[in-house]
């Protein structure tokens, strides 16, 4: 029986880099899934590669939390995929956020991207892993260590650039993120190949 071969869209937004690194280490740990293949797609490009996006079986979103919110840019993104309203409908999505607060209210971008992905009818996949860096013998090299279940969270400095942040447990949170889409975007691949094709 052949390897189900899931395809991954990343999506992403970064106005200083940081971000982008998320996006990099999210897609390495989707093509570290045997048969994923996956495409980086700055918002930038986004609008033009539409067609491309919506033939991936799974889209994972990143944007840089400002202001308690997804980036300006990968909102005006988000606006006009009204034109493929329903064209997505029944795929994966996930998202991952940066921001140079702890907290910063990343949250609040996760739960705009999970929306996002329930306008267009597709099932949002969680992080799936638990805390770390919540008790006395935690740190900051813990995976997940800002503690988030809806998506993966990463904190870098505002005076820094990506080449200090986001670091390593953070980066590898999210390679964490990417391959758990790519594993379940694979089962669904083989799922949808082994519905009987009707008479």
């Amino acid at each position: 029986m052949s390897q189900p071969t899931p395809t991954i869209a990343v999506v992403y937004h970064s106005g200083y880099g940081h971000t982008r690194k998320q996006a990099e280490a999210v897609a390495d740990g989707a093509r570290a899934v045997t048969g994923a293949r996956v495409t980086l797609v700055p918002v930038e490009e986004a609008d033009t590669r539409l067609e491309e996006i919506g033939a991936a079986d799974a889209i994972i979103l990143g944007s840089p939390t400002y202001m308690g919110s997804v980036s300006g840019p990968f909102k005006t993104w988000m606006d006009s995929t009204s034109k493929v309203w329903g064209q997505w409908n029944g795929k994966l999505a996930a998202g991952f956020t940066n921001s140079a607060s702890q907290s910063g209210d990343k949250l609040n971008t996760l739960v705009q991207l999970s929306i996002f992905a329930a306008q267009h009818g597709m099932h949002w996949i969680n992080l799936g892993l638990m805390p770390g860096n919540n008790n006395s013998k935690g740190s900051v090299n813990d995976l997940n260590r800002l503690g988030s279940f809806l998506g993966a969270m990463a904190q870098s400095n505002a005076d820094q650039g990506p080449e200090h942040g986001p670091i390593a447990s953070d980066l590898e949170t999210a390679r964490i993120l990417g391959r758990r889409v790519a594993e379940t975007a694979a089962q669904f691949v083989k799922g949808r190949e082994r519905e009987p094709v009707a008479a």
